[in-house]
């Protein structure tokens, strides 16, 4: 049953992908669809990231651990997405003119904070795996603790690119907003019961 649930998920993930593939093949994009691709693939980057930490207050709040273990796979889609993401970059914004990447990336605020999410994705991306997690043990999670910072990159990201209308940026904000306190609150509750267990230790 898990088997089947999990090949459901991976599929669905891929439906935005395979829509816009199918745009690029109909040549229904639009008048500009590099544009259009750009923002589609940075918009499910986010999504997936807002997803992926929805996962742990879910879980928390219901008691539901069966989406648990697809907190990696939409990681995971969320570096693939913005994966693509730099790619239409590179190839119909700077058509692969690599002497600009870096006065891009000094320059332009958005082009600087898009491009730090993704070095975080990657960063991740690349140590979602069970030798990482074995090789960097408790510093894992410190790791992977910096979702949250490429979740408000990316929105940032999102707020600098959409800024003659900035709706689509503060329904994101509103989602990643309670997200972030809960992550907080989480932590917090972590630290005060580790305080009190000392505190007893010590008594005794």
């Amino acid at each position: 049953m898990y088997s089947l649930l999990r090949w459901l998920v991976f599929s669905v993930c891929l439906l935005p992908f395979v829509a816009m593939a199918a745009g690029v093949f109909r040549n229904t994009l639009g008048p500009d669809p590099a544009d259009e691709l750009a923002i589609g693939t940075g918009l499910w980057t986010l999504r997936f990231l807002l997803l992926s930490l929805a996962i742990t207050p879910i879980k928390n709040v219901t008691g539901w651990t069966k989406l648990f273990p697809f907190r990696r796979t939409f990681g995971l889609f969320a570096f693939f997405y913005g994966s693509l993401h730099f790619v239409i970059y590179l190839a119909f914004i700077l058509q692969f003119r690599w002497s600009e990447i870096l006065s891009d990336i000094l320059e332009r605020p958005y082009i600087t904070v898009g491009f730090a999410a993704y070095v975080i994705l990657l960063v991740l991306g690349f140590t979602s795996n069970k030798v990482s997690i074995r090789r960097l043990g408790r510093r894992w999670k410190q790791v992977h603790s910096l979702v949250y910072v490429a979740n408000i990159l990316g929105l940032l990201h999102l707020v600098w690119i959409l800024r003659s209308d900035l709706s689509e940026a503060v329904f994101y904000g509103t989602i990643l907003l309670p997200l972030l306190l809960c992550r907080v609150y989480i932590a917090y509750v972590k630290r005060r019961s580790k305080q009190q267990i000392l505190f007893r230790c010590g008594k005794d």
